[in-house]
């Protein structure tokens, strides 16, 4: 194993792995040799008074570091506790503007009296360098601004020196003071003028301008922004009125409004503000969301929310507490499910739903999905006493919870899936629909959903239906209804009996492979020509079908896509054409006591939610009513406060009428509709869906199967 030396000088930080031969998490190196096995070895820089001289090297995995610059490598150095240099990377825009921190910029740091304003005056080298391989320490000298908001004018005294730890919000010299309430123009009542400048910046702050003029590298949570403080969709904000009120919401929407020139935003606030809006300005809709809940100002009066602790720029300040969980006493009688009259109320907001947890969103998007509004899926929670299981009582107890509160902790679903003690749900690569299996089979104790009958054989059970096709065989954007129809007849498979509920996963296999870019949704599945034995009508002239042809189902003559049986006339005669005369026609099992010119009746099901993935993270949409705009979307980790070992998920549930919108739309629109230039959650939907959900309400669910399992 010989060493391949290298030439450019590179640092590091160990931010995962086990301590291997001196390195341990949080430590901080120089890349002294890369290994032909791709092992990073180097030199340690230990902590303490000698914190810039190396020790002795040692080997690591290039995939257990995060490279840094000699600039951030001194800045973390000087932070003496491990845990605090990695909880700094994890917040990667502090740290960015940290980096290019310079005279005069304005920042609050972490005192014993608390939380203090104050202005850069130097930025210092800490150590002596006696030798080549010495790392000076950086830290920052600062002067604090005193309770007028001016800075001192008593006797002159040393700085205090404070680490990049210590900073938890910037607001450089030439930008907008962020953090600062608006109002009146102004920004509370700092007085700008009051901070003197004094030009006592080293060399070393030249230094600092040099490395922010560099591509900031790859951060380990998400790329380090060289771009100062932006302001995104579902950034946390406040905003101060002329009158010194202050609201609070959640961005959902940026850009230029008409008749406007510069940036405004739409807010999603907390609670209802008269004269506000639904997401609507003027005519226009710019987003969606419950009445006087919608206020659009320009970006620059909005502020981060200060209801929380201090954070720089746009990143949401975010508490590491976990807030109170309001107590829940369960009680008997199980909950029905969430009227739609009351949906919006209980469940729409922040903190709503079910919280998630070291990769539960597969759970928690399929219960929510399953639980809180389906009306033909309620009867699956009544089990009889002789299969009460500890299992079943918790499940009972987190839908009874999300219909009674509107908010389940993290702690129920993680006591829930330890106690479905399946390895396979703690693997990188989470699978609801072997989730699906084991919650009705042995938990809920369900008879299999479907029965599918193949080429005539017997029946056979399951609970999900897998889609199963060529892509050749349908169009760049099909619906779930020619996905179905195509992959039964492909496949020579018929539903024996009607379904109470029907999950269909379409043709992708989690985040790494999907068939088709985009599949538009069906909100009602008609089944009827994909049941065993039953009377079908002739897709000519609606007499008794006596034969279906696969190869008919593509033709562009022929309403593509549908399925297409005949009678014994119609049969001859359409594939009488030259262009279907290679056909395969096959005879069907009609009842022989129905009349041939009796009439079909239709069996269909609905669409009451949809289970998406992307970067192998779950959501779910799901409808909450019968109205046709009655839909959520759900992200069990839509935001997060705190590290990943001391912080805490916030799951939200969001209103989107606008798919209501879209889906209500003749299917010969929604066929040429633009994914690319669709709002967000409808663009998610149509690029994301992994697994589409059908209910029959006016059949219930079968019985509970009382073998134990």
């Amino acid at each position: 194993m010989e060493p391949r030396p290298v030439v450019k000088e590179k640092f590091f930080i160990v931010i995962r792995g086990k301590s291997r031969k001196g390195f341990c998490r949080g430590c901080i190196g120089r890349v002294e040799a890369e290994t032909q096995r791709g092992e990073l070895m180097g030199l340690l820089y230990c902590g303490g008074s000698n914190a810039g001289s190396p020790k002795s090297g040692g080997i690591v995995k290039r995939e257990d570091t995060y490279p840094l610059t000699r600039h951030q490598a001194q800045l973390l150095l000087f932070v003496s506790a491990a845990s605090k240099r990695l909880e700094l990377l994890c917040n990667p825009q502090l740290f960015s503007a940290i980096c290019e921190l310079t005279q005069d910029d304005l920042v609050v740091v972490k005192h014993k009296k608390g939380h203090m304003p104050a202005v850069v005056k130097n930025l210092m080298q800490i150590g002596k360098k006696e030798n080549k391989d010495d790392l000076l320490m950086l830290g920052f000298e600062v002067e604090f601004v005193d309770n007028e908001n001016k800075t001192s004018s008593r006797k002159p005294a040393p700085l205090p020196m404070f680490s990049a730890a210590d900073i938890i919000q910037v607001v450089p010299s030439y930008s907008t003071p962020l953090g600062l309430h608006w109002k009146d123009g102004q920004y509370g009542n700092l007085d700008r003028n009051g901070v003197t400048r004094i030009n006592s910046m080293p060399n070393m702050g030249s230094h600092a301008r040099q490395v922010r003029e560099k591509p900031m590298e790859q951060s380990v949570v998400q790329s380090l922004s060289t771009s100062h403080v932006p302001l995104e969709v579902g950034s946390m904000v406040e905003v101060m009125s002329n009158t010194g009120v202050t609201v609070y919401g959640v961005v959902r929407w940026l850009g230029v409004l008409g008749g406007k020139t510069d940036e405004w935003a739409g807010i999603e606030l907390d609670y209802e503000v008269n004269g506000c809006s639904d997401g609507k300005y003027g005519s226009q809709r710019y987003f969606t969301c419950k009445g006087n809940r919608a206020l659009f100002v320009p970006v620059t009066k909005c502020s981060p929310d200060g209801r929380f602790s201090s954070s720089p720029g746009w990143e949401t300040p975010k508490p590491t507490e976990i807030p109170p969980v309001p107590p829940f006493e369960d009680s008997e009688e199980d909950a029905p499910p969430i009227l739609e009259s009351e949906a919006l109320s209980l469940l729409v907001g922040r903190m709503k739903g079910i919280q998630g947890h070291i990769n539960s969103c597969y759970l928690d998007a399929t219960l929510f999905s399953l639980f809180s509004s389906a009306v033909t899926l309620d009867n699956i929670c009544q089990k009889p006493g002789d299969t009460e299981q500890p299992m079943t009582c918790t499940l009972r107890k987190i839908v009874n919870r999300l219909r009674r509160q509107g908010f389940v902790p993290a702690e129920s679903v993680m006591n829930f899936r330890k106690q479905l003690g399946c390895d396979t749900f703690r693997t990188e690569e989470k699978d609801p629909e072997e989730f699906i299996i084991v919650l009705f089979q042995k938990v809920l104790c369900m008879e299999p959903l479907l029965k599918l009958r193949s080429r005539g054989e017997t029946s056979q059970g399951a609970y999900t239906f897998q889609i199963f096709l060529e892509k050749e065989q349908m169009g760049q954007m099909p619906t779930v209804q020619q996905l179905l129809d195509t992959s039964c007849l492909s496949g020579d498979l018929k539903f024996e009996e009607m379904p109470s509920c029907l999950m269909i996963h379409m043709p992708r296999f989690g985040n790494k492979y999907k068939m088709f870019s985009h599949i538009i949704p069906s909100t009602e599945l008609d089944i009827t020509d994909l049941l065993y034995n039953s009377p079908r009508e002739c897709f000519i002239c609606g007499h008794l079908a006596e034969y279906e042809c696969l190869q008919c189902l593509p033709d562009r003559k022929m309403q593509p896509g549908r399925i297409k049986q005949y009678c014994t006339t119609c049969n001859t005669q359409v594939h009488a054409h030259h262009s279907r005369q290679g056909h395969s026609p096959k005879a069907l099992a009609a009842p022989a006591d129905v009349a041939s010119d009796s009439p079909v009746s239709r069996q269909t099901m609905q669409l009451f939610a949809v289970l998406c993935i992307h970067t192998s993270h779950y959501v779910s949409f799901v409808k909450y009513g019968p109205d046709p705009h009655s839909w959520l979307f759900f992200d069990s980790m839509a935001d997060r406060c705190g590290d990943d070992q001391h912080g805490y998920n916030i799951p939200e549930v969001r209103v989107c009428p606008e798919l209501g919108d879209f889906l209500s739309q003749p299917e010969e629109e929604l066929a040429h509709v633009n994914p690319s230039q669709a709002p967000e959650l409808l663009h998610r939907l149509l690029c994301d869906s992994y697994m589409f959900l059908y209910q029959n309400p006016v059949k219930p669910l079968s019985k509970p199967n009382h073998q134990e399992s």
